[in-house]
Protein backbone atom coordinates (compact mmCIF):
# COMPACT_ATOMS: atom_id res chain seq x y z
CA UNK A 1 0.00 0.00 0.00
CA UNK A 2 1.05 2.77 -0.70
CA UNK A 3 1.03 5.96 1.61
CA UNK A 4 -0.41 9.27 -0.18
CA UNK A 5 -1.10 12.89 1.63
CA UNK A 6 -3.93 12.45 3.83
CA UNK A 7 -6.61 14.17 2.20
CA UNK A 8 -7.12 17.75 2.76
CA UNK A 9 -9.47 18.76 5.83
CA UNK A 10 -12.38 20.53 5.26
CA UNK A 11 -13.05 23.88 7.56
CA UNK A 12 -16.24 22.85 10.03
CA UNK A 13 -18.63 26.64 10.44
CA UNK A 14 -18.12 27.25 13.81
CA UNK A 15 -20.91 27.43 15.93
CA UNK A 16 -23.30 30.23 15.80
CA UNK A 17 -25.07 31.34 19.49
CA UNK A 18 -27.61 33.85 20.05
CA UNK A 19 -27.32 36.65 21.73
CA UNK A 20 -28.90 36.26 24.99
CA UNK A 21 -29.52 38.89 27.52
CA UNK A 22 -29.15 39.03 31.60
CA UNK A 23 -32.48 37.57 32.31
CA UNK A 24 -32.72 34.71 29.52
CA UNK A 25 -28.96 33.50 31.14
CA UNK A 26 -29.94 34.21 34.66
CA UNK A 27 -33.32 31.81 33.77
CA UNK A 28 -31.88 29.11 31.73
CA UNK A 29 -28.87 28.83 34.32
CA UNK A 30 -31.73 28.49 36.98
CA UNK A 31 -33.19 26.02 34.92
CA UNK A 32 -30.29 23.94 34.14
CA UNK A 33 -29.37 24.15 38.22
CA UNK A 34 -32.02 25.71 40.48
CA UNK A 35 -30.62 24.16 44.09
CA UNK A 36 -28.23 27.25 43.90
CA UNK A 37 -29.50 30.22 43.40
CA UNK A 38 -32.14 28.18 46.69
CA UNK A 39 -29.26 27.99 48.52
CA UNK A 40 -27.66 31.58 47.45
CA UNK A 41 -31.59 32.95 48.75
CA UNK A 42 -31.09 31.04 52.06
CA UNK A 43 -27.70 31.89 53.09
CA UNK A 44 -28.67 35.64 52.47
CA UNK A 45 -31.88 35.15 54.31
CA UNK A 46 -29.66 33.63 57.61
CA UNK A 47 -27.23 36.72 57.05
CA UNK A 48 -29.79 38.91 57.55
CA UNK A 49 -31.77 37.37 60.18
CA UNK A 50 -28.65 36.68 62.07
CA UNK A 51 -27.57 41.12 61.67
CA UNK A 52 -31.00 41.87 63.09
CA UNK A 53 -30.51 39.73 66.12
CA UNK A 54 -27.30 40.94 66.42
CA UNK A 55 -28.63 44.89 66.30
CA UNK A 56 -31.39 43.84 68.71
CA UNK A 57 -28.84 42.33 71.00
CA UNK A 58 -29.64 38.64 70.87
CA UNK A 59 -25.92 37.07 70.29
CA UNK A 60 -27.42 33.69 71.15
CA UNK A 61 -29.42 33.47 68.10
CA UNK A 62 -27.10 35.70 65.86
CA UNK A 63 -24.47 33.20 67.15
CA UNK A 64 -26.36 30.68 65.90
CA UNK A 65 -27.48 32.22 62.60
CA UNK A 66 -23.70 32.79 61.67
CA UNK A 67 -23.38 28.81 61.86
CA UNK A 68 -26.45 28.12 59.84
CA UNK A 69 -25.16 30.70 57.23
CA UNK A 70 -22.16 28.21 57.43
CA UNK A 71 -24.22 25.27 56.75
CA UNK A 72 -26.39 27.17 53.65
CA UNK A 73 -23.13 28.57 52.03
CA UNK A 74 -21.45 24.97 52.29
CA UNK A 75 -25.36 23.65 50.63
CA UNK A 76 -24.86 26.23 47.68
CA UNK A 77 -21.61 24.82 46.95
CA UNK A 78 -21.87 21.41 46.78
CA UNK A 79 -25.16 22.22 44.83
CA UNK A 80 -22.77 24.51 42.68
CA UNK A 81 -20.33 21.65 42.48
CA UNK A 82 -22.75 18.95 41.47
CA UNK A 83 -23.87 20.88 38.69
CA UNK A 84 -20.99 20.69 37.04
CA UNK A 85 -20.34 17.59 37.30
CA UNK A 86 -23.35 16.75 36.10
CA UNK A 87 -23.00 19.18 33.24
CA UNK A 88 -19.56 17.81 32.41
CA UNK A 89 -21.05 13.84 32.42
CA UNK A 90 -24.15 15.76 29.82
CA UNK A 91 -21.30 16.97 27.91
CA UNK A 92 -19.18 13.67 27.63
CA UNK A 93 -22.21 11.59 26.33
Amino acid sequence: MAAGPPPPLEPCPLPTFPEEGFTEKFLRKTRENPLVPLGCLCTVSVLVYGIICFKKGNTRRSQLMMRARVIAQGFTFAALLGGMVATAVKSRQ
